[in-house]
């Protein structure tokens, strides 16, 4: 055996353990089915579920309440009301879940047990599979917790525009109530909250009217308030959400989703051998490429989830959530910033796999000091592999197979 075939043989090994890295063989990953994604897919679920059941309820031409909580919570009729409502609310909490948001978890875990409350009151065959689904689900969202980290990032004025819409509505709520008596039907707490929602949403099925000039501008200025307090109210909330889907097809795309990636690859840097990699990994575990490059993003983009921002900032690799990962890739095309990427992701998580990419033979030692387990040379593989094909020794086709062969 010849110095060309420990060279050959340390070339395999560097292929392998970059790609094809594995402790341990799992036949069930339990990850994939109680994290963090199964249970806000499950939220998901639940907003499909309890829009059937209200469908249901409605549909049915009188109530009935047979449910074992039926004697002890005795509901009023608006109860075949209430599937419809909370499945625009699990659509919304979804959302929030989505993007990590800790708000969105709080608030579904108040609601879940509130949601159980229909089933158990009503107990149709429609209300069984969504029973199911929250008994699965509640535990699920409270093993997960701490994946849910992300505060809700409100602006001024977000904050101004919201406490507008609330002063408004209890404004005209007490307002509507204090002056009934100059109103036609408008007697309590509730037909005063009725007739300020139906104003404001410039609706006015005329059931509640005025009868003096009192009444009459008092009216005028919750139309006024109103729609002005919504209008502005949503507009703060909408523009920021279409101003961020464009600028994710402009390739400014950002790592929300990786929040719910566990056992991910993390890749630091765009290269040369960054596609080839992505190539490879593809299809076999999620990837997440944290670049600056904007022309990176708008490529690949649709392929794997894109963090646009510094590979080598430790809020970067925190958003990359490098604590659920597999391993990280160090990647850029200096060996300066793979150096800066290895030391920062090391620092973040001192367990994770770390393997770089060495541009420069005198830098692998480098690399390996500051905490890479594994440092790759591509030029010196690539030239390796070139002198064993033109003497023909080897070929980089017979390499491939060997791989492939070891990998099946």
């Amino acid at each position: 055996m010849g110095p060309g075939d420990d060279q050959e043989r340390e070339s395999d090994d560097a292929l392998e353990r970059l790609f094809y890295h594995t402790d341990r063989v799992t036949f069930v990953h339990w990850g994939e089915f109680t994290g963090a994604k199964t249970a806000t897919g499950l939220v998901g679920v639940l907003a499909v579920l309890s829009f059937v059941v209200g469908l249901s309820h409605i549909s049915q031409p009188a109530q009935s309440l047979e449910g074992p909580l039926a004697t002890v919570l005795p509901l009023p009729p608006a109860i075949q009301f209430v599937g419809v409502l909370f499945a625009f609310v699990f659509a919304v909490l979804t959302a929030a879940l989505r993007r990590r948001k800790r708000l969105g978890l709080l608030v579904t875990i108040v609601v879940l047990p509130l949601v159980a409350v229909l089933p158990l009151v009503s107990f149709q065959n429609t209300d069984i599979p969504l029973l199911l689904v929250l008994l699965i689900t509640l535990p699920l969202l409270l093993l997960n917790r701490e994946k849910f980290d992300q505060p809700i990032e409100v602006t001024p004025l977000q904050i101004a525009s919201l406490s507008s819409v609330v002063l408004v509505g209890v404004y005209g709520t007490v307002g509507a109530y204090t002056l009934r008596n100059e109103y036609v039907t408008l007697e309590t707490w509730g037909d005063a909250v009725y007739y300020v929602i139906v104003t404001v949403a410039t609706v006015g099925y005329g059931d509640m009217t005025p009868t003096t000039p009192t009444a009459k501008w008092f009216s005028l200025s919750v139309i006024i308030f109103g729609t002005g307090a919504f209008t502005v109210a949503i507009g703060s909330l909408i523009v920021p959400a279409i101003e961020s889907r464009m600028a994710s097809a402009f390739g400014k795309m950002t790592g929300s989703e990786l929040k719910l990636f566990e056992d991910h690859i993390i890749v630091l840097g765009y290269s040369d051998v960054t596609e080839s990699l992505l190539e490879e990994l593809e299809g076999d575990v999620d990837v997440g490429l944290v670049t600056e490059d904007e022309d990176v993003a708008r490529e690949y983009g649709e392929e794997v989830t894109i963090l646009q921002a510094d590979p080598t900032d430790e809020s970067s690799i925190r958003d990359a959530n490098i604590e659920a990962a597999k391993g990280v890739v160090v990647a850029t095309e200096d060996d300066a910033d793979n150096v800066l990427a290895v030391l920062t992701a090391r620092r973040v998580d001192p367990d994770i796999r770390i393997v770089a990419t060495g541009n420069e033979a005198g830098h692998l030692d480098k690399l390996e000091a500051v905490g890479a387990d594994e440092v790759v040379s591509p030029q010196a593989i690539g030239g390796r592999l070139l002198g064993q094909s033109v003497l023909g020794k080897s070929s980089p086709e017979s390499l491939f197979e060997r791989i492939d062969e070891n990998m099946e």
